[in-house]
């Protein structure tokens, strides 16, 4: 009772043509390569995001060695505090 004879897979393409229909069977093919396509991109994605904060992070360098941040005034007023007592 296995699926030797030729007759029982035109029988089974028949019950899968009626039950889905020839456009969504159509569409099998390209829905399953951009679903593989999609799932490579997903697993080289971490790649992608890892060089993408690296990237941020020496740009963030950058701008910091261009533009350094101000002093704080509290460490202006303490070295005023301390010269005025000599």
């Amino acid at each position: 009772m296995g699926f030797d004879s030729v007759w029982h897979w035109l029988i089974l393409l028949a019950i899968v043509l009626l039950v889905f229909g020839t456009k969504k069977i159509r569409n099998l093919g390209p829905d399953l390569g951009a679903a593989i396509r999609d799932f490579k991109k997903g697993l080289s994605g971490d790649d992608e995001a890892k060089q993408k904060d690296e990237e941020a992070r020496r740009k963030e360098a950058e701008q910091l060695r261009a533009d350094p941040p101000p002093a704080d005034s509290t460490t202006k007023q303490g070295q005023r505090d301390s010269s005025e007592t000599k």
